[in-house]
């Protein structure tokens, strides 16, 4: 790589001179329709998006356009705006020391403006990455002017012999110090309203009342936001002036289907662990997990306007493995394999992540996970078997079999316990939901089969991982009352 220009004259001379983008905005425009020109995805680690959400991003930087993104916890909202940094140029040069950032042949500060007087070709050019051209702040009710835009500093005034109106005493918040570069605000509407005043009027009029002082800075920034759609409303906390002048507004999404979930959660999820006990985790289990999420986001009971996050799932799978490889260590086994018993096992991750309803709450949160494992359990059996045959299994139970299958329990004695069951194993064997001679698959598949019918009012299970016979007020029950409406 050449040597990049260290003085302005320099870089006058250099073909960066004959090559500079008007503007952050025309620098993002530029470099999309080169990635768009090359094909391939536009933002890595994003999944789930390409027919939805990302032709809405990529029309916004087209068009230059401020945007927002709206959507409920966990809808990969950060990691869209983390990624637009790829769309900057690699380097962008600087008057070295300017705390904002200052284009050496436009500054907008003070202090760039003296130094370019007074040094001319000679003023220094320092280059910036660009990551550090992204500035991302979390909107709390007590963040203030001052940390968005700036404030007086005293000790400045003071050091410099200065009035403290002048605008070298000037400390620069987060939205100047972004310039020329992306300034990211997550949750919009907890901003103060006096502070969207200020940011939109630097936004509008490219001007600020700085302890009373006016003060004109023309930034270069590229403004991204994410915000709850229950707040961005008419009835919200958003000024209506600071909305309108967002250009566009994109809602965001969770995972339409189960597939997508579990490559989502599969790309996200620490589960392949190579200082230990190797682990192989079942695609029945994976499913599971992700169908927990699903069901979650459909149950009356659990908060719409929270949302379920994907957050869940990935972290549901990582207690998940941790559970498996914790048997599989206290059992000297070769290998750790997830079973449904260890998704019990990962309630902690499953009941911190759904906030309920009063209903819900009137049930609890770890009784209503519970639940939706088991509607999890079925759902898979359904998706992959149908409606499978499963009355030797129920008569068996009926008769006052009884198997105690808890996540401590080794897989020996767990398929000792499923082989004396009538039809159960042959049964899994049969419709490929394991292969023969797999133990630990098989062992899978026969829980995954004992759950279905639990979640079907066929059998019961207990606490402790038992199953066995259901009462009869239990099967009176209709099914609508269990799944939760």
């Amino acid at each position: 790589m050449s040597r990049l220009p260290d003085s302005l004259g320099a870089l006058r001379r250099s073909t960066f001179a004959l090559n500079r983008p008007a503007g952050v905005k025309d620098e993002l425009r530029r470099n999309l329709i080169t990635r768009l020109r090359e094909g391939g995805p536009l933002f890595r680690g994003v999944l789930g998006y390409e027919e939805t959400v990302m032709p809405q991003i990529v029309n916004a930087v087209l068009a230059r356009h401020n945007f927002i993104l709206l959507g409920l916890r966990g809808q990969a909202k950060s990691r869209i705006l983390r990624a637009l940094v790829s769309l900057l140029d690699e380097q962008m040069p600087v008057i070295a020391g300017s705390e904002v950032n200052d284009d050496p042949f436009s500054p907008i500060s003070k202090f760039a403006k003296l130094r370019v007087a007074e040094l001319g070709d000679d003023t220094p050019v320092a280059w910036v990455g660009r990551d550090a051209r992204y500035v991302e702040k979390l909107a709390t009710p007590d963040v203030t002017v001052a940390d968005i835009i700036g404030d007086v500093d005293p000790i400045k005034a003071a050091r410099g012999g200065h009035i403290l109106s002048d605008e070298l005493t000037i400390h620069y918040g987060m939205l100047p110090r972004a310039n020329r570069g992306i300034f990211a605000l997550n949750e919009l509407p907890d901003l103060a309203g006096k502070v969207q005043v200020g940011l939109f009027n630097i936004m509008q009029e490219g001007d600020v009342q700085i302890k009373g002082y006016p003060i004109r800075l023309e930034l270069d920034v590229m403004l991204c936001f994410t915000a709850n759609p229950e707040d961005y409303t008419a009835r919200g906390k958003i000024i209506t002036p600071l909305k309108d002048r967002i250009g566009s507004e994109i809602i965001t999404h969770y995972p339409e289907s189960v597939d997508l979930g579990m490559q989502i959660t599969r790309q996200e999820a620490w589960t392949k662990r190579d200082d230990g006990i190797p682990v192989r985790v079942p695609d029945l289990i994976e499913e599971v997990v992700e169908r927990v999420a699903f069901e979650a986001r459909e149950d009356k009971r659990v908060d719409k306007r929270s949302g379920v996050s994907q957050r869940m799932p990935i972290s549901a799978m990582e207690n998940v493995v941790s559970n498996a490889e914790q048997r599989a260590l206290r059992a000297r086994d070769t290998e750790a394999v997830p079973r449904v018993a260890d998704v019990y096992a990962a309630l902690p991750a499953i009941t911190g992540k759904i906030e309920l309803e009063y209903e819900g709450e009137l049930v609890g949160g770890a009784a209503i996970a519970k639940e939706l494992i088991r509607r999890a359990c079925d759902a898979t059996l359904r998706d992959r078997a149908g409606d499978l045959d499963t009355d030797d299994i129920v008569i068996w139970f009926d008769a006052g079999g009884a198997l105690q299958v808890a996540d401590d329990v080794s897989l020996k004695l767990v398929r000792q316990g499923f082989d004396s069951v009538p039809g159960l194993v042959s049964s899994v064997v049969a419709l490929g939901l394991a292969k023969k001679g797999d133990d630990p698959m098989i062992v899978v598949a026969c829980e995954l089969v004992l759950e279905a019918l639990v979640a079907r009012r066929k059998i019961s299970r207990s606490d402790e991982g038992k199953y066995g016979r259901a009462d009869r007020e239990t099967r009176r029950r209709p099914n609508q009352e269990f799944f939760g409406g």
